[in-house]
């Protein structure tokens, strides 16, 4: 089982930036897709954006030109760069991990969450 554990949220006002990151520890072959979601309160958890194991990015709509995800694959690690954060921006971010813990099979992982709130 591989254990995903994020850090880097927070309080910070509109335009402000936070750098999320989530460390990825366990019984790891290698490390497919990584991705960011996040759910805001009274709402489903939404894609935020997504990496590939060869650094190819997708990203929701809503996020383009402001977030920028990336990873260290010798650290095992993904990260979040989030720039002119909203308001809107506001909810519980998670880490999400598409890996092998041996080949031939494939598993999941979800992170705690990390809680980022964008306010004045």
């Amino acid at each position: 089982q591989v254990q995903l554990v994020e850090s880097g949220g927070g309080l910070v006002q509109p335009g402000g930036s936070l750098r999320l990151s989530c460390a990825a520890s366990g019984s790891i072959f290698s490390i497919n897709a990584m991705g960011w979601y996040r759910q805001a309160p009274g709402k489903q958890r939404e894609l935020v954006a997504v990496i590939t194991s060869g650094s190819t990015t997708n990203y929701a709509d809503s996020v383009k030109g402001r977030f920028t995800i990336s990873r260290d694959n010798a650290k095992n690690t993904m990260y979040l760069q989030m720039n002119s954060l909203k308001p809107e921006d506001t909810a519980v971010y998670y880490c999400h991990a598409n890996y092998l813990p041996k080949p031939s099979i494939t598993l999941i992982s979800w992170g705690q969450g990390t809680q980022v709130t964008v306010s004045s």
